[in-house]
């Protein structure tokens, strides 16, 4: 009876699902703007309540006990029945939440925000962005965006377009005595790379007959938008998803010095949540981005 009389608290709860999703206390407590401590001893409350620890802590990681994960998953299902219940009771309109990678809502959605907002001048979407390599779930989003390694068999999630690799540069990068025409004159750029495994630049040599990585030069960032906006600037030459460097490349900041898309098989999906369905206007702004879709442009 204690137990049902001290239940744990929503801000416990809520704690636990961001420190979770973020991996980080640090992170979770600018999400929730507290302070570390204030979301460490929520943490602690909710270990103090169950009688278990919520998380394995290392110096360099976290991650949570088989406990952790039941109590996490309940936490999950508690928050999102509440979402429901108030999108369902509130008389208000509320954005349309979807959650994506930066590189994703600043080279690929952004450019397009003005077409929804003509088509739908009375719907807002609120865009959460991601910088980590996987775009997880969150339990206060409608939807969410990821880049999926090949084509999912949900009949839920829609897919937005496939991955097509190509390299790209500052229009002046090359020149008479320093020529960027083929595969082989990379050796005389630096190669930026959008991740710390250098992945994509590994698959387009591969696949167009290039040399070993140790025989190129490399400046390595972590995010699409930081390569991509490093070549505009001419610090060198990125691959990345032709869809995503478009806007540039209409602009006339980027070029394609050479070569053809790439197929990884690759896809960027728009996931629905369930919170979703409550939405009164999820069906509009499923059509929408079904729309942008490739072939509905």
């Amino acid at each position: 009876m204690d137990k049902l009389r001290h239940v744990p608290s929503l801000q416990a709860l809520q704690a636990l699902v961001e420190v979770a999703d973020s991996g980080s206390f640090t992170q979770a407590a600018q999400k929730l703007c507290l302070t570390q401590s204030a979301v460490s001893r929520q943490i602690q409350q909710l270990e103090h309540h169950f009688g278990v620890p919520m998380f394995i802590r290392s110096s360099r990681s976290i991650r949570l006990t088989p406990e952790g994960e039941q109590v996490l998953a309940s936490a999950r299902n508690i928050l999102g029945q509440l979402i429901t219940l108030e999108d369902r009771l509130s008389g208000q309109k509320r954005p349309f939440r979807i959650r994506m990678h930066v590189s994703l809502a600043v080279r690929w959605l952004l450019p397009k925000l003005n077409d929804f907002y003509r088509c739908h001048p009375d719907i807002s979407l609120a865009i959460e962005t991601v910088a980590t390599e996987i775009v997880e779930p969150a339990s206060d989003s409608d939807a969410y965006i990821l880049y999926l390694p090949e084509p999912s068999s949900d009949p839920q999630s829609l897919t937005l377009f496939e991955e097509a690799l190509v390299p790209v540069c500052a229009p002046g990068l090359a020149s008479a005595a320093r020529p960027l025409a083929s595969v082989e004159d990379l050796v005389s750029f630096p190669l930026l790379h959008r991740s710390a495994d250098k992945q994509a630049w590994i698959e387009w040599l591969a696949a167009n007959g290039g040399r070993s990585l140790d025989d190129y030069r490399h400046i390595p960032f972590n995010l699409d938008e930081l390569a991509l906006d490093a070549a505009a600037r001419g610090l060198g030459v990125a691959v990345t998803d032709m869809t995503l460097a478009q806007e540039s490349i209409d602009r006339g900041v980027l070029i394609v010095p050479f070569g053809q898309p790439l197929k990884t098989r690759g896809i960027y999906s728009l996931c629905p949540q369930p919170s979703a369905a409550s939405h009164p206007a999820c069906a509009l702004i499923l059509r929408w981005f079904a729309q942008q879709a490739d072939g509905g442009r």
